[in-house]
């Protein structure tokens, strides 16, 4: 590592609350990998809603509202896995190119081009969720120029796309395959989904497609055009009241709802499922706290699944959709690393489609 530089610039969180607990700073010491880890030189990093919940305290059980109340109080145990270490490196869709090895790691990875798998799992027990950590909450991530991660995690991706346009895929896209999976959805499936126009959402229609399922998507009337080209087959304005009668209208037998929005959505869409399908959810942006009737989860003889760590195989999986081309990154814009705050403030608004990215070479 002689030849990097010492320090580097890094987007710190220094504590839970508003844009301001973000300090970026140009001193920061560049990490050295552990054994078995590899350094990356950061050259783009998507943003995404763990960053803006971990920012806020949003995952403590006392925090009932959605990720964009301003009266969200800052709750010390607001990780996602409880009370985090400050300060942090947020980001965890890292696109960059290995610069340095552990001394347990092959030197032919330096150069590589990775995308990062931003679950790193316990290498001898992978699917004991409670020894689970994520890049930029548990372990620093990428919005910083360099970031040390295992070298399990450093998947090369051979690929046409650019590293803007890549660093949109690692959490959306293994959120999205992780959630089909649980849900069952293949050729033939009728899926209903929610936030379609979001990073998460894109990535769902695209993959639920592929799959031969037919997508109804919840978003905004003004994003319809763009989800259908996606490849949802039908778009349900889902900002506005009585989504679930609208969707029932449509007369299809809905086998899935994959929900990423939670609060007043839920109880209108958990009917709409037919006996012995699947509820899978991934967030709650609207708020967490629903009501829920147990007798359409009981008579209905539902499956309801939360998805948040992804299994060991899930992140390969993803590398063979964008390699196969059965993904395509939707970048809505992409910022400075001294405008994160910019760039959360516009992913809060949710006026885009897809992912807002940070450029750590500008």
């Amino acid at each position: 590592m002689s030849d990097l530089p010492a320090t580097m610039r890094a987007a710190l969180l220094t504590g839970h609350g508003g844009p301001e607990v973000i300090e970026v700073r140009a001193d920061v010491a560049v990490p050295t990998p552990g054994a078995n880890e590899v350094l990356i030189q950061v050259s783009a990093c998507g943003v995404n809603n763990t960053d803006i919940n971990t920012r806020i305290g949003w995952y403590a059980s006392e925090v009932r509202s959605a990720t964009d109340d301003p009266a969200t109080p800052a709750v010390e145990a607001g990780g996602w896995g409880g009370e985090l270490g400050f300060p942090r490196v947020q980001g965890a869709d890292i696109c960059g190119r290995i610069v340095a090895v552990g001394a347990s790691v092959s030197a032919s990875m330096v150069g590589t081009r990775v995308l990062v798998d931003p679950w790193i799992l316990d290498p001898e027990i992978p699917h004991d969720r409670e020894r689970a950590r994520f890049v930029g909450s548990e372990v620093d991530g990428g919005f910083a120029e360099y970031c040390a991660v295992p070298a399990r995690n450093a998947h090369p991706i051979d690929s046409p796309f650019t590293d803007i346009e890549l660093a949109t895929f690692p959490c959306a896209a293994t959120t999205a395959e992780h959630l089909l999976r649980d849900a069952e959805v293949g050729s033939g499936s009728v899926i209903v989904v929610t936030g379609a126009s979001g990073g998460v959402g894109t990535c769902l229609i695209q993959l639920g497609a592929a799959r031969g399922a037919r997508v109804i998507a919840l978003a905004a009337e003004s994003k319809r055009a763009a989800l259908i080209d996606l490849g949802a087959d039908e778009v349900v304005d889902g900002r506005s009241d009585g989504v679930g009668a609208r969707v029932a209208a449509l007369g299809h037998r809905i086998d899935a709802v994959i929900d990423v929005v939670g609060g007043p959505l839920f109880a209108e869409l958990l009917p709409l499922i037919r006996p012995g399908g699947h509820y899978a959810t991934a967030g709650a942006i609207a708020g967490p706290i629903v009501e829920f009737d147990l007798r359409h989860l009981i008579y209905g003889d539902l499956t309801m699944r939360g998805s948040t760590v992804c299994p060991p195989d899930n992140f390969a999986r993803v590398i063979d959709h964008i390699q196969a081309g059965r993904l395509r990154p939707v970048v809505a814009g992409s910022f400075a690393l001294e405008r994160i705050g910019d760039a959360q403030s516009a992913f809060l608004e949710k006026r885009h489609i897809g992912n807002l990215v940070i450029d750590l070479t500008v």
